[in-house]
């Protein structure tokens, strides 16, 4: 049993640990350096405040144009090459944009409006057009695949930056500086196997990193229990060690193994259930978001003109950068945000003021029409925990604004779901049942050590982190010492053995 143990590791480790050793690698640099992103920040931050002169058309006006029977998921008032534009969303679609002072719809795209757009979301600076793409090795996130293609814009600034355009409305949705661009060579676009992506093997990407990811951890737990059974722990061997590799690579591998293969183990299945393999951790709740909305998003023709909106926002404190319309327990109401993502939300018909944040009544009856009958635990956050926290800008999760105070909703239905409510813009953050949860313990502790004592400690997470990944490239670096090793020995015996099987074959003459 114990030589099918050491045969497996080691010729599942000539395979695989030179994926392993370019994991460690990326994700130190993934500490540091992200995949582009645009985030909401860097979204407002290049357009100007909304300009009312002349405008707008009303919301039913921009409905129309659309002349589908189907309602959007969402509506928002925005600026594309510092024009206003109402951008409708629909799903699985890219954004249609309407022209708010003439109610038309804008017309794809070409070269000349994506270099307008560009330059007015990069402050004027001096742009050149680089082409059009439909995926590259910077925008293969998925979030952006309705957009598709981009018009890819440089821009001549301190950051060097290509801005993608979608060529369906003239947004800017991408943002790449040269630093990202450099790092990235070797941060996410190795760590996520990306060269995988857009040729022969796409249909098949995310299967292969599941089955390597698979082999990766069989790999790890057969060479931590080889390294224990290798281990002398009551009597040393012949040359004094409890290693029977006295020096070397061999023995730098058994005694990194057994110092880090624990951790190298929860890392490699944690990238696993990134993945979310075979619908292990889909989710199961019955809950309606759309019962919390309470209606389509619509027009009723009783809404405030936007010049009068925008005014009302202008008193509470708030120029508005964006504009959005969202429905919340069947009542319509506009969501104002300013250049640092600051908000203010208030009815889209009426008297009402805009407020910093909506009664806790009103969030609370919305989400319990999601679930009608269940009961419900009610719970306002004023600190971050462990399902629900802040990450940097660079890390995966940086472009999501997580706000607090927070409203977190507990059903008593049979998935045990959790709701996450955002008071500030009356949003679903997200729903969190029992799989959801586990998610969250098998990927983000074990694999990026989301946990609150050391996201508070960046500094010493950042440190512990790298000090283990040197530990597990360590052992990687020298799996793909001794696996070359083998396999030039292996190389060279059967190049020997047959001459030796021919010469051992000829009977000798000279006797009998």
């Amino acid at each position: 049993m114990k030589r099918y143990l050491y045969l497996w590791h080691r010729w599942l480790g000539i395979t695989l640990c030179l994926f392993m050793a370019l994991w460690f690698v990326s994700g130190v640099v993934m500490l540091y350096v992200g995949y582009p992103k645009l985030t909401p920040a860097e979204q407002l931050a290049g357009l100007p405040v909304l300009s009312t002169e002349n405008c707008c058309v009303s919301l039913e006006t921009a409905l129309a144009a659309r002349g589908e029977s189907v309602a959007p998921q969402s509506v928002k008032l925005t600026s594309v090459a510092n024009e206003p534009r109402y951008l409708l969303g629909f799903p699985g679609k890219a954004q249609v944009a309407v022209d708010a002072r003439t109610g038309k719809i804008i017309a794809p795209v070409d070269r000349n409006a994506a270099l307008a757009a560009a330059q007015a979301f990069a402050g004027g600076a001096q742009v050149s057009y680089l082409g059009l793409v439909y995926e590259d090795m910077w925008s293969h996130s998925r979030a952006l695949s309705a957009e598709r293609p981009f018009h890819v814009v440089q821009v001549e600034d301190l950051q060097q930056r290509r801005l993608y355009v979608s060529q369906h409305n003239g947004r800017v949705l991408l943002d790449v500086t040269a630093q990202e661009r450099a790092w990235n060579w070797l941060g996410a676009w190795l760590h996520w196997l990306y060269p995988l992506r857009g040729g022969v093997f796409d249909s098949w990407a995310a299967d292969i990193v599941i089955y390597l990811s698979l082999a990766g951890t069989v790999l790890a737990i057969l060479g931590l229990v080889v390294g224990l059974l290798r281990w002398r722990f009551a009597k040393p061997y012949r040359s004094g060690s409890r290693s029977p590799y006295p020096s070397g690579f061999a023995r730098w591998h058994h005694i990194g193994g057994l110092l880090f293969g624990a951790l190298l183990i929860t890392w490699i299945f944690s990238g696993l259930m990134s993945m979310r393999p075979w619908h292990l951790l889909d989710s199961q709740s019955v809950l309606r978001p759309d019962a919390y909305y309470g209606a389509e998003l619509h027009a009723d023709g009783s809404e405030l003109p936007v010049a009068e909106a925008t005014k009302r926002f202008d008193q509470a404190g708030i120029q508005a950068r964006e504009v959005e319309w969202r429905f919340i327990g069947g009542r319509s109401y506009l969501v104002a945000y300013d250049a640092v993502g600051n908000s203010r939300i208030m009815l889209s018909a009426g008297a009402m003021e805009a407020q910093v944040q909506l009664p806790s009544i009103t969030l609370e009856r919305a989400a319990q029409a999601m679930l009608p009958g269940a009961q419900v635990e009610l719970e306002w956050l004023t600190a971050y925990d462990f399902y629900y926290f802040a990450r940097a800008e660079q890390s995966m999760y940086g472009n999501k604004n997580k706000r607090l105070p927070m409203l977190r909703v507990r059903f008593n239905d049979s998935a045990g779901t959790w709701v996450h409510i955002d008071p500030y813009s009356g949003a679903l953050i997200d729903q969190l049942d029992q799989r959801g949860r586990v998610g969250r313990w098998l990927f983000n502790l074990l694999h990026s050590w989301d946990w609150l004592p050391l996201l508070e400690r960046p500094l010493l997470r950042e440190v512990l982190i790298i000090a283990f990944s040197l530990g597990g490239f360590a052992i990687s670096v020298t799996g793909i010492v001794l696996g070359w090793r083998r396999l030039l020995r292996t190389r060279s015996r059967h190049r020997q053995s047959p001459a030796l099987t021919c010469k051992q074959s000829i009977p000798d003459k000279g006797k009998g």
